[in-house]
């Protein structure tokens, strides 16, 4: 596969990555219905779309950072990789997450708004603010980012293991048995170390397959992956875990993306747009604007199901509007604050 076509078709998957992300964090059925028999159906359709479809949209992006990490690594170039994300990971995680918090202090000290937040007066000290920067306390989706830093911090170790392909397959068996037992590490969690992982492994001994011209081949065994993934997703293998830290729903959710990948050709995808590159500003953003719609329309729209459902499926679109619209004008006006917070993207 030819470089733009790469590149391109990374855009494009994690733009559908994106959209997902946003189903996840949409949830508003008992907050517009109450605890009633008809949210309590509501919260069935779009939990079954939020937990089931749409949480592979995490997987993938741990897969693609860290196949974009190990792309051509060697030892030599850690500390150009840790530069770049720094730059690229480091920054825009204090950035946001300062903002965030700043934006509850702010929120939270006007009327209004302050119901919207549901969160009472939030202090504004230097702990607060320490605990909000480093802890992302009041920018939940960061936990992501959050464990992307440690996995970065973690990858010449990662890469020691896994250049060899079967320390690497150990190393992944290991971890996958690790989650099945309900085992755990301090800090990074073992399910995102196994897609980083994976990611890794993939880029090392993986990239023939990763980045070959589209063929008939890929498709069928793209296929058939995803098929598999459809039915571990539903075996209840005996095991000290259960839900959604399973080793069967860790499997499933590795297996959606990569098969995904294997059957979507890059050479036919349309070149992406423009505002489909602002992926990781939509990201960054889609959480506040998703919590004030939902939380507004709640206050002033009447306790329908239809209102409910329909503004859970249109709230990417909401979110890509107005991303795209904010980081029209920064770019324009605020290019530095822009590059800051985007990571230099």
């Amino acid at each position: 596969m030819e470089e733009k076509y790469f590149r391109n078709k990374v855009i494009w998957f994690t733009f559908l990555f994106s959209i997902l992300v946003i189903w996840v964090h949409s949830y508003n059925a008992v907050l517009f219905l109450g605890k009633t028999g008809v949210a309590y159906r509501v919260d069935l359709l779009e939990r079954f779309w939020g937990n089931t479809v749409a949480q592979i949209a995490v997987p993938g992006f741990f897969l693609i950072s860290s196949y974009l990490f190990f792309r051509g690594y060697t030892m030599e170039k850690l500390w150009v990789k840790w530069n770049s994300r720094i730059r690229s990971i480091l920054v825009p995680y204090i950035m946001w997450n300062f903002l965030y918090y700043l934006g509850y202090v702010i929120g939270s000290r006007i009327p209004f708004i302050s119901r919207v937040i549901g969160k009472g007066r939030i202090p504004f000290t230097f702990p607060e603010a320490a605990q909000a920067v480093l802890h992302f306390s009041y920018n939940y989706v960061f936990w992501y980012l959050n464990q992307l830093i440690l996995l970065v911090l973690l990858a010449p170790v990662i890469y020691v293991i896994v250049k060899r392909k079967v320390s690497g397959i150990a190393l992944l068996a290991g971890i996958l048995v690790a989650i099945y037992l309900g085992e755990a590490l301090l800090w990074v969690n073992l399910d995102a170390l196994f897609y980083y992982s994976f990611g890794a492994y993939a880029a090392i001994h993986g990239k023939e397959i990763a980045e070959s011209p589209f063929n008939k081949n890929f498709l069928a065994a793209g296929a058939i992956l995803f098929v598999a993934a459809c039915l571990i997703k539903n075996v209840d293998i005996p095991g000290h875990v259960r839900g959604e830290y399973a080793a069967a729903t860790v499997c499933f959710r590795l297996m959606i993306p990569v098969s995904l990948w294997l059957m979507i050709p890059g050479r036919y995808l349309k070149e992406v747009k423009d505002w489909m590159k602002q992926n990781f500003f939509l990201y960054a953003i889609h959480f506040s604007v998703v919590r004030l719609i939902n939380k507004t329309g709640a206050l002033l729209l009447p306790p329908v199901p239809a209102i409910t459902i329909g503004l859970y499926i249109t709230m990417p679109l909401f979110c890509i509007l107005i991303s795209y619209a904010v980081s029209i004008l920064m770019r324009k006006h605020l290019p530095l604050i822009w590059c800051l917070f985007n990571g230099g993207r």
